[in-house]
């Protein structure tokens, strides 16, 4: 299962990333759709197969969404959706008026990097902002893959629960999956991959949290 969830969330990872080449590999075998299909949500999977959606079309879509600031553009990090701003907070970047919620490298940011440090990390992936999705989630991955390390090699009672500690509080401050989301839903209307995809992240990181907090016995077999 720890191996299982380390699949996905790199997955999840190298996708908003921009890594589309990935990406398309994964919707045409239908990784995305073969997890959708256990979860007891309805996850409509016509968006997450490989039909008409090439490493071409789906980097054209990754820019319009993550990239480049228009219309249709989602800032894929936790600040720009935060409800509430930071208390000490200067920038000037469009994303953030003083006073009002939404920002670049705002709180959200900042607890990640504590978290990443608490674990001796540093993300390879999301531009060095702390708390983009894709940095989140190859957090996760490697939380994921220590452990199995740890289960496959009978590590002690105690490192388990620190990572799994790890991973709960990630999990806690991933919130913010619900209404990114909802902004990819609203923006990617044509094509509707990413925001198929935000949508499997957002089912995916709720269970995992409720997972992590009551654990069942198929995953702590």
């Amino acid at each position: 299962m720890a191996r299982a969830r380390a699949r996905l969330y790199g997955l999840l990872a190298a996708t908003f990333d921009g890594e589309v080449e990935t990406t398309a590999a994964a919707l045409d075998r239908g990784a995305f759709a073969a997890v959708a299909e256990v979860f007891p949500i309805d996850i409509e999977t016509a968006n997450l197969r490989g039909d008409d959606h090439d490493a071409a079309s789906l980097g054209v879509g990754y820019d319009n969404l993550f990239v480049v600031p228009g219309t249709h553009y989602v800032p894929p990090f936790a600040s720009a959706h935060a409800t509430d701003p930071s208390e000490a907070f200067d920038s000037d970047s469009r994303y953030h008026t003083a006073g009002e919620a939404g920002e670049l490298l705002g709180d959200p940011a900042a607890e990640m990097a504590q978290l990443y440090a608490a674990a001796e990390f540093v993300p390879e992936r999301g531009d060095n902002i702390p708390d983009h999705a894709a940095a989140c989630f190859e957090f996760m991955r490697a939380l994921c893959e220590r452990e199995a390390v740890l289960l496959e090699d009978d590590g002690s009672e105690a490192n388990l629960d620190a990572v799994r500690e790890l991973q709960a509080r990630t999990l806690s401050r991933l919130g913010w999956i619900d209404r990114f989301e909802a902004a990819v839903a609203s923006s990617d209307t044509v094509e509707g991959v990413f925001a198929a995809i935000a949508r499997l992240a957002r089912t995916f990181t709720a269970w995992d949290a409720q997972e992590i907090a009551q654990p069942s016995e198929t995953t702590s077999s």
